[in-house]
């Protein structure tokens, strides 16, 4: 049974990236990948949200290795999901307002490292 971190290293080894440039990327320390590969801990929620974003992966593979469904059942009622996007998802304003917050973050966040790889 593959681990989370055997996905996470499928999808390095997939991008051509090596696991020094990864950590960099996503602000991981070393001893913590190694810590997740000897399976002493795991990636806490944030970071495997982020990673999945970084690879563009939907979380149920990321967690549980099982590819995701294109629809999902909520109390009966069919949303279609779209990549990023959701149609006729009916969120609460404050639910929509904390997942743009996050996105913007998470893009900030990625803006400033890239920056600080351009400036070393």
């Amino acid at each position: 049974m593959q681990s989370i971190y055997d996905r996470i290293e499928l999808l390095i080894d997939r991008n051509g990236m090596t696991k020094k440039a990864f950590c960099e990327k996503l602000g991981i320390s070393t001893g913590n990948l190694g810590d997740w590969k000897r399976g002493k801990t795991t990636p806490g929620t944030h970071k495997l949200i982020e990673i999945g974003a970084f690879f563009g992966v939907s979380l149920d593979w990321l967690i549980l290795g099982k590819m995701p469904s294109s629809t999902v059942r909520e109390g009966g009622v069919d949303y279609f999901l779209d990549s990023m996007r959701q149609s006729n998802c009916q969120l609460e304003a404050e639910e929509e307002a904390f997942i743009r917050e996050y996105l913007a973050f998470a893009a900030y966040r990625k803006s400033r490292q890239e920056d600080k790889e351009e400036n070393h």
